[in-house]
């Protein structure tokens, strides 16, 4: 079932399909490696990353999470300060115990091989993992895709036929939607909301009030890790020394509580969205929303719109949430959440359009005008690109979630002012960036090979 903990995951930066993914791609190869009764046997381990996890790998810490993932580490559990301190130990030691496996020697000059110059055929994100024994015979090798939102895939599962009229995880709940159209004609059959509609598919899986417990702490990360950022000073890794923006932000914008709003909105959005964004890019602990590199935005409109005077209103907040993960899924499903499939369009025009969407609803938007606030959001991201420079989830990731997040209470306000009924659906603004997606070139996706990437000297 693809459901609201599938699009919401509490993880580790920088980056969720270079990050967090292949940490799971490690722990998910050595359980596979252990069914198969050769783990114990290992003596040696080699991770091949093909395409953008190999051409962004180095700034998106690929290789660490190659490291942190054969260690075990899981992105949900993982304390950054903890995995820092073990991928130090590995470097300084040359040994890696493998996740329910012996004690090997581990070079990651030699045993993390990045071959930017293959184009994988399935998806840009692929990762070849090895086994070897001691007189360096091969025991077990798969092959996995990192496509977006932390979500992975085997080789085997990207390629096998796709059932006649289903969408994974569409059809798998009391109420079955695999479009916009079906969703809006659930809420209207049934009187429901899109949050009602998503809230009752949950219920499938586990009491509610386990549902909403699972929301709210889904929004106590995100609020954490705001409250990091606001505070956390200091230069981002990386090389660019790009230096956090978001704590002096804050100190000027609290010195002038009072200060004319509307002149004020788009500072907090932006201090809220970049606060988490340079947590994201300093490898701490974030939210996928759908993404990491997307993860301020949902932050920043939740925070202002929904904190009232530090006083949470978590009634908005989970409907919210179920609202924008109702809207991700069908992103999801309809098309891609990959920045090295679709561009930036595929996370932080999709982050948009949730918040827009989720906003709305908080708003007291019908469901048709929320679908309408979530088309707004992604009409005016299409085509964008994904070209961080030097690799680094920092220029123009941080700042790029700021303005997504302006441009998300921007066309909730829209929608909910619309005095007509609008021409383009969810649907087909869906549909269409998947085939901008297909369309852009390569090296406008997450390859760092176009762009303000090639075109910004590096200091």
């Amino acid at each position: 079932m693809l459901g609201v903990f599938e699009i919401f995951k509490v993880g580790i930066g920088p980056s969720s399909s270079h990050t967090v993914g292949p940490m799971r791609i490690g722990v998910r190869f050595l359980e596979e490696a252990a069914r198969a009764g050769v783990l114990a046997s290992a003596a040696r381990v080699k991770a091949d990353l093909h395409g953008s996890l190999a051409l962004t790998g180095i700034g998106h810490g690929t290789d660490k999470a190659v490291m942190l993932g054969l260690m075990g580490f899981k992105p949900d559990e993982t304390d950054p300060d903890a995995a820092d301190k073990a991928v130090a130990a590995l470097h300084s030691g040359g040994r890696l115990t493998l996740f329910d496996g012996p004690e090997i020697a581990f070079d990651p000059k030699t045993d993390i091989d990045l071959r930017g110059d293959i184009t994988p055929s399935l998806h840009p994100n692929e990762m070849r993992l090895t086994l070897f024994d001691s007189s360096g015979a091969e025991l077990f090798s798969q092959v996995y895709y990192s496509v977006g939102g932390g979500f992975i895939a085997s080789e085997k599962q990207l390629t096998a036929p796709a059932e006649d009229d289903l969408i994974v995880g569409a059809r798998a709940g009391r109420h079955a939607f695999a479009s916009a159209r079906e969703l809006l004609a659930l809420c209207r059959d049934g009187g429901l909301s899109i949050s009602d509609i998503v809230l009752e598919n949950e219920d499938e899986h586990r009491p509610r009030d386990e549902t909403q417990a699972m929301l709210d702490r889904i929004w106590f990360a995100m609020r954490d890790c705001v409250d990091r950022g606001l505070k956390t000073r200091g230069e981002l890794p990386g090389g660019l020394k790009v230096k956090r923006r978001a704590p002096a932000l804050y100190a000027k914008l609290a010195e002038a509580p009072l200060a004319n709003e509307r002149e004020q909105l788009f500072d907090w959005l932006n201090v809220y969205a970049m606060a988490v964004n340079e947590e994201n890019a300093a490898g701490g602990r974030v939210v996928t929303a759908p993404t990491n590199g997307a993860a301020g935005i949902i932050p920043s409109v939740l925070r202002h719109y929904c904190v009232v005077d530090g006083e949470e209103n978590l009634g908005h907040i989970r409907t919210f949430l179920l609202t924008a993960a109702g809207i991700g899924i069908l992103y999801k499903q309809r098309a891609s959440i990959s920045g090295a499939e679709m561009g930036c369009q595929g996370e932080v025009g999709v982050a948009c359009s949730m918040a827009a969407g989720g906003l709305a609803a908080v708003w007291g938007g019908t469901p048709a005008q929320v679908e309408h606030a979530a088309e707004i959001g992604m009409e005016h991201n299409l085509g964008l690109t994904c070209d961080p420079v030097g690799g680094l989830v920092q220029i123009p990731c941080i700042e790029r979630n700021a303005i997504g997040a302006v441009k998300a209470v921007n066309a909730a306000r829209l929608a909910l002012r619309a005095s007509e009924e609008h021409k383009v659906s969810l649907d087909q603004v869906i549909e269409t960036m998947r085939q901008t997606g297909l369309d852009m070139s390569r090296k406008y996706k997450e390859t760092s090979e176009g762009g303000l990437a090639v075109n910004v000297v590096e200091c």
